[in-house]
């Protein structure tokens, strides 16, 4: 069962008051009390704020449910009287929404919402009918409608919620009281008001606490003395001002020990006139206090520490601060009108709320009688116990398992129920078009006819040359149906991979239907439509991009045959999004679909035989006279064009090996075309060389086609790469009652075993020959499998048969919500006025609501900062080359999106431009606009980029909500940890962008140094975000190394690179800054030249921040050039040449996010030398050299490691195990998905 649980109760004006708290706690035991149902928590889009405050109280029952986000034009609330267009908009769109999801039931958990906000809700207005139930705390409103109803805005607000309430099919009260006011009041069937109280937080519990810090509370609240508690607001039912009148009562002897606290927000209004009232009564300004709003924690300590409660209200729904002060012990009083009874449950603690004398009596009874106070006491706990939140949910569980009854329409209800037949619009080619697809559909129209009034829609000019079609359906123009569409009831297109399909695809965008897919590849008429017909610009890239993202594109562009790209995707994406439902004719289709989309994307699919008319009655004997066979030859035949993907050469293989071939009476034949090519050679050779009786006959006509078929004894089927298609020469076969030889490829696989004799789908020789020997020695096996498929042919592909899956299929289609938006749209453009601003909201609400379906989830790549500028960065050098391995290689459920986004502008867009370039592909067909997002969708935040993080904040938080996995890569904390490297600020910022993205889903690291390091700035700094926020690592890769070249362009810099191979030379490899240690360094070395260590130095890395000094030094060093040598801006074949002419790496950096240079180094063999630090100690492991301390430690340590050297002792390099930047993608994206598996519980 499906339930669909409307949330906005805990997102509107209720979320703050006791309706609020209610639904929080009763939808969590619901779920943990649900036993295997579908349960999917709705949310408002539109009350953005609250998406995620729900998505956190519910993130440990992310198992057990899923979170739905609608989304409607901002500015509804009813207060404003302008606004009435926009709500019947909105509550049109939700309405379509809710439909969508085909949910068993629909609980509103708080139909009275909208006056002041954007929360919108209806039932079953606009819609067809979805069970709703609908949680009813109270109708105090309607029955006293003089008070709260004056102002006629809210009253008319009012009544249209009533108006909706009436619609539903049952009501779940939180009191007996509350549904029987349904009853009474709205005249609700008693049997269909189900009460299921409510329950106390467990929060409200008896407590002990401190003296001291009792006697702070006190003189937090100047509570001087005992106290009676009465909390619970300030309305007019609330009857305070009897309260405080019946407390005036009380003798001046019991009021000198008791003060009267009053605990609730509370006007300035509202205090000013109560005071006024206490001042008239004749009370002390001490004797009432009036606290104000206060926290829970605060409440508590009220309830546990006064000596007794009193609820003086005339009129709840339930009341529960009675029953929290049960829970914390106390002795309760309260009126005895509307659920309040049946909560205390104790007549002796009841009183008249409207008598201020009877308020006084039990208040002094309490006041002046130990015995009765501790005696309510007692019962208080044992009362409470009666309330569970636990025992709510069961009850509702109990409701509703009463009141769900699916129903379903089959095909004989439809027929019977539709004595006037519906119209439907039919497109297909038609006879005397040369198509299968032409026959197949005159003849299923035979019987279609039957159950619709059936247009065929054809291109102006074609004719029809069947008689039936013409006498019993109508024949009507494109440009005709565009005029008169909505005259139709329904719309069916046939869909094949031919040229006689091409204006289908915009007629199918404009004017959704069913669609019969008897091709699932749809590749070739899409290329056709762009290549040669030009009916689309650049449409193929735009739908193998759509489908099948970056790879499927760049191999259009790079591959040297176009066939092998058709041949390789199917770009039916459209078809299927398009489509209201589709048909196929077999299982193979729709798991071709799952494989490529995902089962849970999937349109709705139905798989319908296809149909084959019951063979001619012709005579074995009187087709082979036609024919001129021998009447006691054995003929086997496979029926079709021949080709490589039909196996004829397999056959005849085995046929020359069988011993068929050996006997004379035996005739092989292929009843079809062979090929004018390459394979038509190789089996003309074949046969030539075997001299065995095997013919070929060549291109056949329909009544030919027939006599082969009755001719024959055997049948030979065989496929290989299945394209989705159905085999109509295979069930041609059986319809003459042929024992069939098939392998199980493709569709083929689905026919039943008894009816064919099945090979496997890769089968080898000797399994072909044994199953045509079998069935050559063995006659009456021969005769059971023919009269198995006989028979099975009738019952399951009698056209009538398959006409009546046809009508059960269109009209359940139909019946269900429509998977496109046209209705919505249609229903919502004659309720928009000329405000372009409102048009645009409507679209873009609508947008989001409408998941296509089926789709891949996008995998959006943030590359806000490379695509403005490439500052040869290291972060940005990972990006590229991670960007780099997701365009040639998408995850397998993901298309890839590259998107950016600027601080001018709100939102993300597609970069498909700066993709292209970086595949060096055309980029005419690609456009840069606003991305579309959706639930299951993955957000990457590759670039580094905090500034668009803080301006697109909002953005990310509404994805994040929407159902978008949100996950960052973090790539160091070193502005935190080591901000004296950086610029004034630095840390400052980095901590903001950390608080912002620690609230996201996942932060993906360079290295477990840096994800522990992230861990611990988390738990110290934003400890609340560990909750929802997982934090992994992955290592960074590095490409094969760069093959030194000759260099032509620069003699005096390759001398001097060449120069360096003459003695022991030590490279840095980086930028320089601070934390890279360069100064320490060049100490070290010229400490080491002093002690006439004839070494070289070389600095490789371009000039960075706060170095202005030290860049000074080098460039007046007296070594330059001669044992120390800086090259900046050299290209990577440079470096390698300097990393072929090194002895040793040194990476003395005091902190890194990884370490890139010491792979760049291994692949290279070039040892290193690092200093000891844990993310060194992580990517270098045991092949490299350690040291710790300043320049003279830099100095000692590599005095130690040249020793090593000349003994052979040095750490193996070659031992250091690195990733490719294609495994490190790999890797980083893993983490990322296992994350998002994690959050979905798979």
């Amino acid at each position: 069962m499906r339930i669909v649980i409307d949330m906005q109760g805990l997102q509107a004006s209720n979320s703050k008051r006791g309706i609020g708290r209610y639904i929080l706690n009763f939808v969590k035991s619901f779920v943990q009390q649900n036993k295997d149902n579908n349960i999917i928590l709705l949310c408002n889009g539109m009350l953005q704020e609250s998406v995620g405050a729900i998505k956190d109280e519910f993130f440990e029952h992310v198992d057990d449910i899923s979170f739905r986000v609608w989304y409607s034009t901002p500015g509804v609330s009813y207060i404003n009287i302008e606004n009435k267009s926009k709500i019947e908009i909105a509550e049109r769109i939700r309405e379509n929404y809710i439909s969508r999801l085909e949910p068993d039931l629909v609980i509103l958990t708080s139909l009275f919402e909208g006056l002041v906000d954007d929360a919108v809700t209806s039932i079953n207005t606009y819609e067809k009918p979805v069970k709703t139930a609908v949680i009813l705390y109270d109708l105090i409103p309607l029955i006293h409608e003089n008070i709260y109803l004056e102002n006629p805005v809210v009253k008319d607000w009012y009544l249209k919620k009533i108006v909706n309430l009436k619609r539903a099919d049952f009501v779940l009260s939180i009191s007996q009281s509350s549904g029987k006011e349904a009853v009474d009041y709205l005249h609700f069937d008693a049997n269909k008001v189900f009460n299921i109280s409510t329950a106390a937080s467990s929060f409200f519990e008896k407590h002990v606490y401190s003296e001291g810090d009792i006697n702070d509370w006190k003189i937090k609240f100047n509570i001087t003395r005992k106290y009676i508690l009465y909390t619970g607001g300030i309305d007019f039912r609330k009857n305070i001002e009897r309260l405080i009148e019946a407390y005036a009562l009380l003798s001046f002897v019991q009021r000198k020990d008791y003060q009267l606290a009053i605990v609730c927000s509370i006007t300035e209004q509202d205090l000013t006139r109560l005071k006024k009232l206490c001042k008239k009564v004749g009370l002390n300004h001490d004797e009432v206090i009036f606290t104000g709003y206060i926290s829970e924690e605060d409440l508590l300590i009220f309830y546990n520490l006064c000596e007794f409660f009193v609820f003086p209200s005339w009129h709840e729904g339930f009341g529960l601060p009675i029953l929290e002060a049960m829970q914390c012990g106390k002795a309760v009083i309260g009126g005895k009108y509307s659920s309040i009874p049946e909560v205390i449950n104790n007549k002796q603690a009841l009183f008249d709320p409207y008598d201020i004398a009877d308020i006084c009596s039990s208040m002094s009874n309490l006041i002046n009688d130990n015995c009765f106070r501790e005696e309510l006491e007692k019962h208080s706990s044992k009362q409470c116990e009666c309330f569970s939140w636990k025992q709510t949910a069961n009850l509702a569980w109990a409701a509703i398992n009463n009141n769900i009854n699916s129903t379903k329409l089959n095909a004989t209800a439809f027929v019977e129920s539709n004595r006037t037949l519906k119209k439907l619009a039919y497109f297909s080619p038609l006879p005397p078009m040369k198509s299968g697809i032409a026959h197949y559909s005159a003849e299923l129209l035979r019987e279609l006819t039957a159950f619709y009034h059936i247009d065929l829609i054809t291109i102006s000019g074609e004719e029809i040359n069947d008689p039936f079609l013409h006498s019993v359906c109508g024949i009507q123009t494109i440009e005709w149906f565009k005029a008169n569409a909505e005259t139709y009831d329904r719309i069916v297109y046939h869909f094949g991979n031919s040229s006689f399909h091409w204006h289908m695809f915009e007629l199918l965008r404009n004017y959704p239907g069913v669609v019969v897919l008897h091709d699932y590849f749809l590749s070739g008429i899409v290329a056709h439509m762009d290549l040669h017909l030009h009916h689309t610009i650049n449409g193929w890239e735009k739908e193998l991009f759509k489908s099948s993202g970056w790879p499927a594109v760049s191999m259009r562009y790079k591959s040297e045959d176009t066939a092998d790209v058709i041949y390789k995707y199917p770009c039916n994406i459209s078809v299927l999004q398009n489509s209201l439902g589709v048909i196929t004719h077999s299982e193979y289709s729709r798991q071709l679909a799952i494989k490529e989309y995902g089962a849970s994307s999937l349109p709705k699919w139905e798989t319908i035989p296809l149909l084959r008319i019951p063979a001619k009655n012709f005579s074995k004997a009187d087709s082979r006279k036609v024919l001129g066979l021998d009447s006691e030859a054995l003929i086997v035949c496979s029926f079709g064009l021949m080709g490589p993907t039909k196996l004829n050469k397999e056959l005849i293989q085995a046929w020359i090996d069988s011993p068929l071939s050996k006997d004379s009476k035996c005739c092989l034949v292929f009843a079809g075309e062979k090929p004018g090519d390459r394979y038509g050679t190789i089996i003309d050779k074949l046969i030539n060389n075997c001299k065995c009786n095997i013919r070929v006959t060549g291109w056949l006509s329909n009544e030919e086609y027939s006599h082969w078929l009755s001719a024959a004894d055997i049948g030979v089927q065989l496929r290989s790469n299945s394209r989705g298609e159905s085999s109509a020469a295979v069930l041609d076969c059986m319809n003459y009652g042929l024992a069939t030889i098939v392998n199980a490829n493709g569709s083929m696989a689905e026919l039943k075993r008894d009816c064919v004799e099945m090979l496997p789908d890769s089968f080898d020789n000797e399994e072909l020959v044994q199953a045509l020997s079998k069935l050559y020695t063995d006659p009456s096996y021969r005769s059971k499998i023919s009269n198995s498929a006989f028979a099975e042919l009738r019952k399951y592909y009698h056209p009538r048969v398959c006409a009546e899956k046809y009508v059960s299929a269109i009209e359940d289609f139909y019946r269900k919500p429509s998977p496109q938006p046209h209705h919505i749209i249609h229903a919502v453009t004659k309720l928009l006025g000329s405000n372009d601003n409102d048009c645009l909201s409507v679209c873009e609400s609508i947008a989001k609501n409408f998941v296509p379906t089926p789709r891949k989830k996008k995998l959006f790549v943030d590359i806000s900062e490379l695509i403005q500028r490439d500052a040869k960065s290291g972060i940005q050098r990972v990006v590229r080359e991670v960007i780099s391995s997701l365009l040639t290689e998408s995850p397998s459920d993901y298309n890839v999106e590259l998107v950016y986004a600027t601080n001018e502008s709100e939102g993300f867009f597609n970069a498909r431009k700066y993709g292209c370039k970086l595949l060096n592909i055309p980029a005419n067909w690609a456009e840069d606009n606003p991305i579309d997002y959706y639930e299951g969708d993955v957000f990457l935040g590759l670039d580094l980029q905090p500034e668009i993080v803080k301006s697109q904040y909002k953005k990310l938080k509404e994805m994040q909500n929407g159902g978008v996995h949100i996950s960052y890569v973090v790539y160091d904390l070193l502005p935190v940890n080591q901000p004296q490297h950086f610029f004034p600020g630095a840390k400052e910022a980095y901590n903001e962008w950390f608080s912002r993205i620690t609230t996201f889903d996942s932060a993906i690291c360079i290295s477990n140094t840096v994800a522990n390091e992230l861990r611990e700035w988390v738990a110290e700094n934003e400890p609340d975000n560990l909750k929802h926020l997982s934090i992994d690592y992955f290592h960074l890769g590095a490409n094969p190394a760069v093959k030194p070249s000759a260099h032509k362009n620069n003699d005096d810099l390759y001398n001097a690179i060449s120069s360096l191979r003459n003695k022991n030379t030590f490279l840095v490899v980086s930028t320089i800054e601070p934390r890279k240690q360069h100064a320490e360094i060049l100490k070290a070395f010229e400490q080491l030249w002093l002690d006439n260590l004839d070494v070289n130095l070389v600095f490789v890395g371009k000039e960075g921040w706060m170095v202005e000094g030290l860049v000074n030094k080098i460039k007046n060093h007296p070594q330059l050039n001669k044992l120390f040598f800086w090259f900046s801006g050299i290209d990577d074949n440079l470096l390698a040449e300097i990393y072929e002419m090194s002895s040793c790496l040194i990476c003395a950096s005091t902190g890194e996010g990884f370490g890139l240079p010491i792979i760049e180094a291994a692949q290279h063999n070039l040892p290193v030398i690092a200093r000891d630090i844990p993310v060194f100690r992580e990517v270098g492991g045991d092949a490299v050299y350690y040291f710790s301390g300043n320049s003279s430690q830099i100095a000692v340590a590599i005095k130690e490691w040249i020793l090593l050297k000349e003994n052979h002792k040095i750490p193996k390099i070659e031992n250091l195990n690195w990733l490719t930047w294609s495994q490190s993608t790999k890797q980083l994206i893993n983490a990322v998905l296992k994350n998002v598996q994690q959050l979905n519980g798979e």
